[in-house]
């Protein structure tokens, strides 16, 4: 491949519906895909397991958006387990590292007291979102950052979920293959829709500063009321990048349930 190759041109071959990797971790060259059958995950028609549903709920993860995004590429091309070669080499990380900082590269990351245990990278494009690889260090944690990508998604108005190929691991989230053509037809009319990325309402709002100089003693405080979260927020607020995982759940949810026909 051309050294003139970067981010630009690397963009525009998601456009045209092929993307880059090489035969190793350490081989420098690069070549690009575009397979006979391609691997997506319908955003009407995805699964969460019951078990996982659970977890998003309970977990200790904190889930951020684009807080480590050169890491998680890093962490993806890294020997883990049984997996001991990536396709993920040094020219792929500074390309698409190059399209984060254009902001087309998105990480969705999962911590645990402190430490980056879990995530996944991809790249945006109009109302496409084209996984490129995930990583998990501790139980769940790539899949819980799948929720939450997945999320993001319905709520942003997105058309398509490209995860490349079909694999194990994302089968039992209902991905699913459709041939060239038809992929390059979902693809045509995705990368010209708009869409919201990340979605502020399913983001956590930043804790508000307190006047410490008037503080109030708990005896002289009435009691906490319960405020729901919309999940797209009518008035500005403070935001950071951490992904609220309960209104993700929620989002999915009411999003399929939506999908489903109506009975007499």
């Amino acid at each position: 491949m051309s050294k003139g190759f970067g981010p630009d041109e690397l963009l525009a071959c998601y456009a045209r519906g092929t993307f880059p990797m090489a035969d190793g971790r350490d081989d420098p060259r690069l070549f690009l895909v575009d397979p006979d059958q391609r691997g997506i995950l319908p955003l009407d028609q995805v699964h969460i397991p019951r078990r996982l549903k659970r977890t998003v709920r309970t977990t200790p993860y904190v889930v951020t958006i684009n807080q480590a995004f050169r890491e998680v590429v890093e962490l993806c091309a890294a020997p883990s387990g049984e997996r001991t070669e990536t396709w993920i080499n040094q020219p792929i990380l500074e390309l698409y590292d190059g399209l984060h900082r254009r902001g087309h590269g998105f990480s969705f990351e999962a911590w645990h007291e402190g430490d980056l245990v879990g995530g996944l990278y991809g790249v945006r494009l109009g109302a496409a979102f084209f996984g490129e690889s995930m990583f998990s260090r501790a139980r769940d944690a790539s899949k819980i950052a799948l929720v939450h990508l997945v999320a993001h998604l319905i709520a942003g108005g997105f058309r398509l979920l490209d995860t490349q190929f079909l694999t194990d691991h994302l089968t039992q989230f209902g991905t699913l293959e459709v041939n060239r053509k038809t992929y390059h037809m979902l693809l045509a009319e995705a990368i010209t829709c708009p869409s919201t990325f990340p979605v502020p309402g399913l983001l956590v709002p930043e804790p508000q500063e307190q006047d410490l100089s008037a503080a109030q003693t708990h005896l002289d405080l009435p009691p906490a009321q319960p405020v729901p979260m919309p999940l797209h927020l009518d008035l500005p607020r403070p935001l950071c990048l951490q992904s609220a995982g309960a209104l993700c759940l929620e989002t999915i949810e009411l999003h399929l349930a939506a999908q489903l026909p109506l009975h007499n």
